[in-house]
């Protein structure tokens, strides 16, 4: 309706707060608010009027098309995002770029007036976009999902299959979660889309669908890169983003914004007919992320923030966030190294990999996962099956195993509702059996001292309560001092618990009392 009338439309999430839905409003400068009477009380503070769409005066109105011309750089719909001010920041998408993904998509997936399509991402975010317009376009039917079916890759695999659903996109975290779940041969769906999180698992071999993984701020219209992740892949990496789609280029740039050299990191850049026109009332941040180039299509270029590296086979790896590289005792650390060997343990169905401060100062590296049922995987285990592979700055100082990840509205991991390690694992220093001799109580003492703990037990691990390589060389330079003998690192590794440790230092000085 609104598009016929000429105008862009502005979609807005009703599980937002009234505040955020207000600010929206004023924002875009909206001159009304197409609703329903079930939702009117969360727009009382609406700056414009509410128009309540179901109503017997606009069911009366003509279907026909109005006489209006609508031009590619015409604005289709402005999507709001979080921005970093705390204010939401509205992204203004043209008819020309939504009409690139509406083509690419139709012609890349076949989709038929048949088609059966899922609807699970909320209104006011992209990917409602991608979910909507290529199948309405093609006479294919567009299928909702509830809340509680949505939540539950159980539930939603249920849904999926009795809805004879053909082509789905589901958020990365979930679609992790359905593709190990066992699918029956006579499901309709041929083709499971996901995005929005980084995807750290190969699909198992004998699903009935092609599992596609795509990239693409919402800058650039929803999708930028995609391509079909195979069983077969690079153990030692994460699947890649694919490849541009039509249409659209993909740069890897240096700080200069020059090509980086063939194999390396760059960040990256897109260019092409899919750029948003910019953000909504914020010429300032339009300029610094929407940049002049010469060498680009359009002379436009969209800064992302990411990295990312060109493979050989001309897919693109994604290696993060510029400013999510942690930095730890001096040295830099790509989390998705770690998470990618995590994931290769038969027992881990998703893991994440970041920098907790707790308490603020301490730097430490905290990975969480979620195991398989019933698993009796200990973080002594991850740690060993880490460091078959990795140097020893890049091991967690701690697991905090969870059920499942807190997701954001959107599917997103929820970063910010992740526990800190001593809230989600209260069974830890000093819940064990206590130190029974001398030795083993002044050596768990040192601990509980350079591990800021109130206890250690006798089978506590120093570095699973949060020790480290520094914190070890400290920990030797204590043993050499209060029993004078001299411990190496590769022992502590080895040796790593209370009583452990204490038959090392006893077995290196015999005048030691037992």
């Amino acid at each position: 309706a609104i598009w016929k009338a000429g105008g862009a439309y502005v979609p807005l999430d009703p599980t937002n707060p009234p505040d955020r839905l207000v600010s929206i409003l004023e924002d875009a400068q909206a001159q009304a608010v197409l609703s329903t009477p079930s939702l009117a009380q969360r727009l009382s503070k609406a700056p414009c009027p509410v128009v309540h769409a179901e109503t017997p005066h606009i069911a009366g109105q003509s279907a026909a098309p109005l006489s209006l011309e609508v031009a590619p750089a015409d604005l289709a719909y402005v999507i709001y995002t979080s921005g970093s001010t705390g204010s939401p920041k509205g992204v203004e998408i043209a008819h020309g770029s939504l009409a690139n993904l509406v083509s690419w998509h139709q012609q890349v997936f076949s989709v038929t007036p048949a088609d059966r399509a899922s609807h699970l991402a909320g209104l006011g975010f992209d990917a409602a976009v991608w979910e909507l317009w290529p199948y309405l376009a093609s006479g294919a039917s567009v299928h909702l999902v509830d809340d509680t079916t949505r939540n539950s890759p159980e539930l939603l695999q249920a849904w999926l299959v009795d809805q004879r659903i053909t082509i789905s996109f589901v958020p990365t975290p979930l679609a992790e979660r359905l593709l190990f779940l066992s699918w029956p041969r006579e499901a309709a769906l041929r083709t499971l889309l996901t995005g929005g999180d980084t995807l750290h698992h190969y699909p198992p071999s004998g699903l009935p669908f092609v599992l596609v993984n795509n990239y693409g701020p919402t800058e650039c219209t929803v999708v930028a890169t995609s391509g079909p992740v195979y069983p077969v892949g690079r153990k030692d990496s994460l699947p890649a983003i694919g490849s541009a789609i039509t249409n659209t280029e993909i740069h890897l740039l240096d700080q200069e914004l020059q090509p980086a050299p063939a194999g390396t990191p760059g960040e990256i850049c897109i260019a092409g007919v899919s750029l948003a026109r910019g953000y909504r009332n914020l010429a300032n941040l339009t300029a610094e992320k929407f940049v002049t180039h010469t060498s680009v299509t359009g002379n436009r270029l969209y800064r992302t923030g990411d990295l990312g590296r060109l493979l050989p086979d001309g897919n693109i790896a994604y290696l993060g966030r510029l400013d999510d590289q942690i930095k730890i005792r001096g040295y830099r650390i790509e989390p998705n190294e770690i998470i990618g060997r995590l994931n290769e343990h038969p027992d881990v169905q998703q893991s994440l990999v970041m920098a907790r401060e707790d308490p603020p100062g301490d730097k430490r590296l905290v990975a969480y996962v979620v195991l398989q049922r019933d698993s009796r995987t200990t973080d002594s285990m991850l740690r060993d099956f880490l460091r078959m592979a990795l140097p020893d700055y890049m091991l967690p100082s701690a697991f905090v195993h969870l059920e499942e990840f807190p997701l954001t509205p959107n599917g997103k991991i929820d970063r910010a509702a992740l526990p800190p390690p001593d809230l989600a694992n209260p069974a830890g220093a000093g819940n064990g059996t206590d130190p029974q001799t001398p030795t083993e109580r002044r050596i768990a003492r040192l601990l509980a001292n350079l591990l800021n703990v109130d206890k250690v037990g006798r089978e506590d691990n120093f570095f699973l309560l949060g020790g480290h390589s520094l914190l070890g060389a400290q920990l030797i330079a204590e043993l050499r001092r209060v029993f004078g003998v001299e411990i190496s690192l590769q022992a502590l590794f080895e040796a790593p618990t209370v009583a452990a440790l204490s038959a090392e230092v006893e077995s290196s000085n015999v005048n030691l009392p037992s």
